[in-house]
């Protein structure tokens, strides 16, 4: 077998290495011996005798000496590697341990085995889900209601039925990873049609004449999400002076469900300390303070209340309801902080959640017009820690009852109307002002914009200071939470903006479209049922 040529060169310069080394060995003795030799005169032997004497002691010593330098030197170094190894052992384990945690999990089994192993089964699980979405045949459903339609896009734009909080049909895509997503989908399209595999079906001869397509080309596309599936994507491009049109069909599947943690929440002593700005409006304090009486009091019993009521006008009818409240009930944990100044909710917010002098506590911003449950109350409690998350719930906005009920004669009472219907009220989904969060995090974050005057506005504020932070925004429609429906008015000292935001707000308030519609045609509906009593009455009797 013949080396390489790489081996010879090797080979020769490790000969030459230990032929130098030789040498040098060779050398170092010689001098060692014309050092050890005995020096004569020529007068006598008794004095080299003794000189050769005394050499051979001392260079035993030294030996002796460095013969035991080098054996504690070679006991350190044992010692180090045996510390290196219990390390290298403890880090070994530690890592082993990482893996098998972060090992993902399908259907509560752990993937194990080889990476080729994990690898194949799963690829067999993301090919299952495409087998298993309505991607390549049809799925029964069984009613219109089933079905799960497709929002369309462009390079440009997206046509969505889920207008969210924008309320707009068409609109580009507002966050980053949106866009992104979009994006990377029409360029895989492109590599899928620039770069066809043979199961394409493409003719591989007439790769040469084949024509590149671009992002210009990009005509439309449509996407939906099945969630425990994944999403599919129809994509369609053009050449611009073609009739022929390239469809690609992609799938992101969803990969198999993995444990990211699991803990236990103690909520036991969680106090939540209730904050409501008020100025007049005593009558609906009383009906606001029979539900705290009911869930608060009675039911959860882990509650402080604080009340800031701005103005002369109306507080002492919110203290008598206070005291008889607490008098009636032993509830003592509450706090009226008087201000006599205009109205300032962020400012009232703000003086509430520095009036508590108890360390770290649970605020809950609440509205006098708000009804809430005991379960929301918890779910309060589970979503906001300190240091890491916010709880912005959205709330269920109940129309006027006296649109809604128009058919009784008089509406039911609250607790009735406490349901989540098209016709009854809308998810608020543009209000910020209801909120749970920790003391600590309001004040670091730098509480209300103290200058924002009137209706709205301080709540925005505070919520794009959190949203422009590092901690997590929890955010979702939530059952035990309701806005009652109130007279609203929108003051003519409002700035435009905020004018606006109040009149889209009272507008949103009043009733659902399909309710709105009857008031707007009532004249057109009244004038058709005198027509058709009249002409019942105007038939002849049979």
């Amino acid at each position: 077998m013949r080396m390489p040529r790489r081996g010879l060169v090797i080979q020769a310069r490790t000969r030459w290495l230990l032929v130098g080394l030789a040498l040098l060995f060779s050398l170092v003795l010689l001098m060692y011996l014309l050092e050890c030799a005995p020096q004569t005169d020529g007068n006598g032997s008794l004095p080299g005798v003794v000189g050769e004497s005394m050499g051979k002691e001392y260079y035993q010593a030294l030996l002796q000496e460095q013969e035991e330098h080098y054996q504690n030197r070679a006991t350190s170094l044992k010692r180090q590697i045996a510390q290196l190894k219990q390390e290298l052992q403890e880090m070994s384990d530690k890592l082993k341990s990482l893996q098998e945690k972060k090992t993902p999990k399908v259907n509560g089994v752990n993937y194990q085995g080889t990476k080729e192993q994990t690898s194949n089964d799963l690829l067999e699980f993301l090919h299952s889900q495409i087998d298993k979405a309505e991607v390549s045949v049809g799925a029964k459903v069984p009613s219109e209601y089933g079905v799960i339609p497709f929002e369309s896009f462009t390079s440009m734009k997206v046509f969505q039925l889920e207008m969210g909080l924008t309320r707009h049909p068409e609109e580009k895509p507002v966050r980053k990873d949106k866009r992104d997503e979009l994006v990377e989908v029409i360029e895989a399209g492109l590599e899928v049609i620039n770069n066809p595999d043979e199961e394409d079906g493409q003719d591989e001869d007439g790769v040469g004449d084949r024509q590149l397509y671009s992002e210009n080309d990009f005509i439309e596309g449509y996407y939906r999400t099945e969630r425990d599936k994944g999403t599919q994507y129809e994509l369609f491009y053009k050449k611009m002076d073609g009739m022929e049109y390239r469809h690609v069909t992609l799938f992101r599947p969803f990969g198999p469900l993995m444990k990211v943690k699991s803990e236990t929440v103690d909520i036991s002593r969680s106090i939540i300390n209730i904050i409501v700005p008020l100025a007049g409006r005593t009558e609906a304090f009383a009906q606001f303070m029979q539900n705290f009486r009911d869930v608060c009091i009675h039911q959860d019993k882990r509650v402080h209340l604080t009340v800031v009521y701005f103005g002369q006008d109306g507080q002492s009818e919110v203290k008598n309801i206070l005291e008889s409240v607490a008098r009636e009930t032993d509830f003592h944990n509450y706090t009226l902080v008087s201000l006599y100044e205009e109205f300032n909710r962020g400012r009232g917010l703000d003086m509430g959640a520095r009036a508590w002098e108890k360390g770290e506590v649970l605020m809950f911003f609440c509205d006098v017009d708000v009804y809430f449950t005991a379960e929301f109350l918890n779910s309060c409690r589970l979503n906001a820690e300190p240091g890491k998350k916010v709880f912005y719930p959205v709330v269920f906005s109940l129309y006027n009852p006296a649109i809604v009920y128009a058919n009784q004669d008089i509406p039911p009472p609250v607790e009735q109307q406490l349901v989540h219907k098209k016709d009854s009220g809308f998810w608020r989904d543009f209000g910020f002002g209801m909120t749970c969060q920790y003391r600590t995090d309001f004040l670091t974050v730098g509480g209300f914009d103290l200058e924002v005057k009137g209706w709205g506005g301080e709540d925005v504020h505070l919520y794009r200071k959190y949203l422009h932070g590092e901690l997590m925004v929890v955010r979702t429609p939530v059952p035990g939470l309701f806005h009652l429906w109130h007279e609203k008015h929108c003051a003519d000292e409002l700035p435009p903006e905020q004018y606006r935001m109040c009149i889209q707000s009272k507008a949103m308030n009043e009733a659902s479209h399909s309710h709105l519609g009857m008031l707007v045609f009532r004249d057109e509906i009244e004038a058709h049922l005198r027509k058709q009593a009249y002409r019942t009455n105007s038939e002849p009797l049979g």
